[in-house]
């Protein structure tokens, strides 16, 4: 049981939308329920929270949007925020509504807004990283990575059936903002011959070398990460002037990832980082992220978490090896 001070804890989700959010929403206001604690969400993340824009959060309707892609809070980001005077009423929503602690799901514009609100509000923060893109640190995964990896690998598998049915080289767009996460993971998946990340410029010479003795006889798939500083068009047109007869498509593959019904992996994720969220303030703890390394649950505090997550050696190995 609840033995702390804390009886009411406000949630928001915020920036991104990401597959699971509504998972972790429905573990959040059971395991408070459990332990007599009342959950408000509030809609619209930070705008909501200015805005005094909150809705009650039942266990027993969350239950039935696990499966469900998107955030039934909805989700925006707020310039109004960034400034003090909206940080101000955000902590007057707060008073006036007697919540005693806030869990918000997001990603790292989410963790630098409650660090900045920590500086005015003392009623513990929890974080759980909600962002198709895994670039935040403290967790080897966040919530709806998994499920866009697997959307773009659905999508790409079939851009590759028409490829190979044309003999044409696709040039494929993926998220992942300044990460190459996605890029990555989702073109070793669907047999790429070249991937591109931000995390590596050197690759695109090696890209354009393949493509000086290139035959239209076979298909060829190039995944590139949306952060990568030399970008889709860019490396159609230069494989274009290398190679001029070369048959080219783009396909940008953009929202799409960020929706659909999240992946088993991403709800049971989202659980687990709900459950942990609601223990943590239990435990209190505060303005600190709840993530998973090595498959322990883990708090970072949300300094250390707004360091952006950089690719590991060993997927800098396997670019190394398969995606070149």
């Amino acid at each position: 049981m609840n033995t702390n001070k804390i009886k009411h804890i406000g949630v928001f989700t915020s920036g991104g939308d990401s597959p699971g959010m509504n998972a972790a929403l429905y573990a959040i206001a059971k395991t408070a329920e459990v332990n007599g604690i009342k959950v408000s969400g509030f809609r619209k993340g930070y705008e909501g929270l200015i805005d005094g824009d909150l809705v009650p959060l039942k266990s027993h309707e969350l239950q039935k949007l696990v499966h469900k892609g998107g955030t039934i809070l909805k989700t925006a980001r707020s310039k109004r925020f960034m400034e003090l005077e909206g940080r101000q009423k955000a902590l007057q929503t707060l008073k006036e509504n007697k919540i005693d602690a806030l869990i918000a799901i997001g990603g790292d514009g989410t963790f630098k807004g409650l660090l900045a609100f920590s500086e005015i509000c003392d009623i513990p923060f929890i974080g759980i990283p909600g962002t198709i893109d895994n670039d935040i640190s403290g967790t080897d995964y966040t919530l709806g990575f998994d499920s866009a990896v697997n959307t773009a690998i659905e999508n790409i598998d079939k851009i590759k059936d028409t490829a190979e049915s044309h003999n044409r080289v696709f040039v494929v767009e993926v998220m992942g903002r300044d990460s190459g996460y996605i890029a990555i993971h989702s073109g070793l998946m669907v047999g790429a011959d070249s991937i591109l990340i931000p995390e590596s410029g050197k690759d695109f010479m090696y890209l354009l070398d393949k493509f000086k003795n290139y035959n239209s006889e076979d298909a060829f798939l190039v995944v590139v990460s949306e952060g990568d500083e030399i970008g889709a068009e860019l490396v159609s047109s230069k494989i274009k002037e290398v190679n001029p007869n070369v048959d080219l498509r783009i396909t940008k593959l953009g929202h799409v990832q960020r929706g659909g019904n999240p992946t088993a992996l991403d709800r049971m994720l989202g659980i687990r980082l709900g459950v942990a969220s609601v223990k943590g303030l239990l435990q209190s703890k505060k303005n600190a992220m709840v993530g998973i390394l090595n498959n322990q649950l883990h708090l970072t505090p949300f300094k250390e978490v707004v360091k952006q997550h950089q690719v590991n050696n060993e997927l800098h190995e396997l670019l190394e090896l398969f995606g070149k």
